[in-house]
């Protein structure tokens, strides 16, 4: 890492405990699926092996495998994301998907949703680092910001939550007829089957389970897809909306009114 990436996300003094593990070298399958983005990703991965595990975004044994199961895992969800949409990613965390999906579509515009400040801080620090213009940084919880954040099309999360919980976060958040695109592991069926009626409670209208990857990663992903109709959410989020929306909507006007 270079001392002027170590310099600006060094955490504020948190004390290296140790030696530093070192970002393994970048496999040929990360050639093929980051292209020209390839260094960025380089020095992504580089501040997650470095800062991310001293601010305890990640933990120091994901190191040697952040290329297969973090990086390579999460750029894969670009083949089901459509071109030039809106993107949220709930619980960003580290930046996994949204960091990786934004180095290998500019025409995206994503927000990276996180409620902690030390990691919207982190998130921040690498969005500029990176020059990724088009991500945006935003501090909350999903329920907290429905209504406020404009809806988007797609809705990315990983590792956040069992389905049933991750939808009725996530799916509030979608335009109609948008879809949430989940990264799971081995329980993804069982999840899904699972989560059919607080799925069906949500407006969703399709669910299936898909893999991505086959070539990049092994094995290949495991993403949960769910569609949503007109009407995402279902009545009691639509309702929740509009009063959110206008609440927000009266604070600006207040604000922007002119003190006699």
């Amino acid at each position: 890492m270079s001392p002027g990436a170590r310099t600006d996300l060094s955490g504020g003094g948190v004390p290296e405990e140790g030696p530093e593990a070192e970002l393994p070298p970048a496999p040929e399958a990360a050639e093929r699926a980051f292209g020209d983005r390839l260094p960025d990703v380089v020095r992504y991965g580089e501040v997650l092996a470095d800062a991310g595990v001293r601010r305890g975004l990640i933990g120091p044994r994901e190191v040697p495998r952040l290329w297969e199961r973090h990086l390579l895992n999460c750029v894969v969800l670009s083949d089901l994301v459509p071109e030039g949409v809106s993107v949220c990613d709930v619980g960003s965390g580290a930046g996994l998907p949204g960091i990786p999906l934004a180095l290998v579509r500019p025409d995206l515009q994503i927000t990276l949703l996180e409620p902690l400040l030390r990691r919207t801080t982190f998130l921040q620090e690498v969005v500029e680092l990176l020059g990724l213009d088009h991500v945006t940084v935003v501090r909350g919880r999903a329920e907290e910001v429905l209504g406020v954040l404009r809806p988007v099309h797609v809705v990315t999360a990983r590792a956040v939550a069992p389905l049933d919980r991750l939808a009725g976060w996530g799916v509030p958040l979608l335009r109609p007829y948008g879809e949430m695109l989940a990264l799971k592991g081995d329980t993804a069926e069982d999840e899904l089957r699972g989560a059919r009626d607080a799925l069906h409670k949500l407006n969703v209208v399709e669910s299936s389970v898909e893999h991505a990857g086959e070539g990049l990663v092994d094995p290949p992903a495991t993403i949960v897809r769910v569609g949503v109709g007109e009407s995402p959410g279902g009545v009691r989020f639509a309702a929740k909306r509009a009063k959110a929306a206008k609440a927000a909507r009266s604070g600006r006007s207040r604000g922007g009114r002119r003190r006699r």
